[in-house]
């Protein structure tokens, strides 16, 4: 069967087997190195009282969250864009 893709779509590089995460979206099982995962800083605090806080001298922490999502759910979210034809890498011609 052809193969889509010469990296199969992963990361994997030669690890052999990785694991899976779940998808924090769908729930899908998604291999490790194939979930795109997204790493935003999260503040408990709201940013308006943070701003406040600020001047005053306090320190507001803010947290790492990172999030994975399954390539269909980071296709809808936005995350990754499906490119246009003409930015696609060019099929082989057939012999």
């Amino acid at each position: 069967m052809p193969k889509k893709r010469e990296s199969r779509g992963r990361h994997k590089g030669a690890k052999g087997k990785v694991g899976y995460v779940q998808c924090d979206n769908c729930g899908r099982i998604v291999p490790r190195d194939k979930a795109i995962c997204i790493t935003k800083w999260y503040s408990p605090v709201s940013p308006q009282l943070a701003r406040e806080l600020e001047k005053k001298g306090a320190i507001i922490m803010k947290y790492p969250v990172t999030k994975c999502y399954c390539i269909s759910c980071a296709v809808h979210l936005g995350i990754v864009k499906v490119r246009p034809e003409h930015e696609r890498k060019p099929k082989p011609q057939p012999i």
